[in-house]
């Protein structure tokens, strides 16, 4: 597990939050602020995902 896919877990946890708070407050605008660190934290996740397979295959084809 690379640094981007540490840090993409973190940011979809704290849009969870965000989000679950937004709903039990009623604030639509912290709920879809919510929703929205939550899909970048996915996509920063599969980036890192990506990276590490990439890093991967390039350590196979050396050997």
């Amino acid at each position: 597990m690379n640094k981007d896919s540490v840090q993409g877990n973190l940011q979809q946890a704290k849009g969870a939050v965000k989000e679950t708070l937004g709903k039990v407050t009623g604030n639509k605008s912290l709920q879809a602020e919510g929703m929205a660190d939550k899909a970048a934290g996915k996509a920063q996740e599969s980036y890192g995902d990506a990276k590490d397979a990439a890093k991967d295959a390039a350590d196979k084809l050396r050997k």
